[in-house]
């Protein structure tokens, strides 16, 4: 399988464009290039059941994140906090970074 490239990265923030969660904003908490998905803060949940492992523990049922395909995720701009498109470039330095295409201004993390 041919490996996608994604335009998220880990703690970005997303909306969710399309699907059941449509409409959430969370934050990206792994991203899965060779599967062209991310897992989201609290978007996709699902409710696994736990078989008890020992004497004393008990079965359960755990809710936890599922990956979602990118295609459903749209970034939000720190800057102008909107949804929107994003682009590359490359810097003078050599630096690819990634911008905004509304408001023009880098999403890159301020160091």
């Amino acid at each position: 399988m041919r490996q996608g490239r994604t335009y998220l990265k880990k703690n970005d923030q997303v909306e969710v464009i399309a699907g059941k969660d449509k409409g959430r904003v969370g934050k990206v908490l792994k991203v899965l290039p060779d599967e062209n998905k991310a897992v989201v803060e609290r978007v996709n949940m699902v409710k696994r059941h736990t078989k008890a492992r020992e004497m004393n523990q008990q079965g359960q049922i755990v809710e936890k994140e599922t990956p979602i395909h990118v295609s459903n995720l749209q970034l939000i701009c720190p800057e102008c906090t909107k949804t929107g498109r994003i682009g590359k470039k490359i810097l003078d330095d050599g630096a690819k970074i990634r911008f905004c295409k509304s408001c023009g201004e880098s999403i890159e993390k301020k160091a």
